[in-house]
């Protein structure tokens, strides 16, 4: 039982599928694993270190796998990818794993800011790496409605940091990706999702959100058949479409953004 709601509910298989979830030894991400375990699925776990892969195989031991790396790193992600491709191919990928807005301005060793990096970056770079799902789906946030399309300053250089600000922003970029992947790639549905400001350690305590509900969408998405679920270039909360900030849709934006990562990772988005 999650949050007092059945696991399974409305994810239950008719055929099994093979999905992987970043950011999934904990939170949502684990939330949603067991909800598709539960429901027959083969779920690919993933863990930043060996640790927590660990402690996430003992509190779902029925995962098909787990793959392990840190996404603030280029070369992890890579990694991660190798060894997701090994265990693959999959279903669906739901880029689940991102961080908050808590701290100031951190540079990862490559000289990227942390939050575009990980909530950014890392899903660009496993998009562009893991050999092509059925479904896309990535978690973006009611947050994004406040974030800016520029992307001038993308590592913030010149800005003045404002940790709220660089979330949001990176927020709207997964649902630019979510959206520009949909359009690029016609075979696959490709969506993005709000959880909901759940009770999760980013979330925090006082979330006011159902913390069952926050995984039950990128599950369904993943996995459902409903014709609801059947469809590409979508924002989700809680099961039903909503508008999305404007710049989401706009194809400028969506090119330069895929560009901009492509510069920093050296890495192409394939045709």
């Amino acid at each position: 039982m999650l949050g007092g709601k059945d696991q399974s509910i409305n994810v239950e298989p008719r055929t099994m599928s093979k999905v992987l979830i970043t950011g999934s030894s904990d939170g949502l991400g684990l939330m949603a694993a067991k909800r598709l375990i539960a429901a027959g699925h083969d779920v690919v776990l993933h863990a930043r270190n060996q640790g927590r892969a660990r402690d996430s195989q003992t509190t779902a031991p029925k995962a098909y796998g787990v793959v392990v790396g840190d996404l603030v790193s280029i070369v992890e992600t890579r990694g991660l990818a190798d060894q997701a491709n090994h265990l693959g191919p999959f279903d669906a990928v739901i880029h689940n794993a991102g961080v908050g807005d808590r701290e100031g301005r951190i540079e990862t060793l490559e000289g990227l800011e942390h939050i575009f990096a990980i909530n950014v970056l890392a899903p660009y770079l496993l998009t562009a790496l893991i050999e092509q799902p059925k479904r896309l789906i990535y978690l973006s946030s009611g947050m994004h409605r406040g974030g800016d399309p520029d992307l001038s300053d993308l590592q913030w250089k010149r800005r003045r940091w404002n940790g709220s600000q660089a979330y949001s922003d990176s927020k709207l970029f997964d649902a630019v990706l979510a959206l520009a992947l949909a359009r690029r790639w016609p075979a696959v549905r490709s969506n993005a999702v709000d959880p909901g400001w759940v009770a999760t350690k980013m979330g925090g305590r006082g979330a006011p959100d159902d913390l069952g509900l926050g995984s039950e969408t990128q599950a369904w998405l993943a996995v459902s058949q409903d014709s609801a679920a059947m469809v590409s270039g979508a924002y989700f909360y809680h099961k039903r479409r909503q508008d999305t900030h404007p710049a989401a849709r706009d194809v400028t934006i969506q090119d330069g953004l895929l560009a901009a990562c492509e510069e920093l990772t050296g890495t192409p988005m394939p045709t």
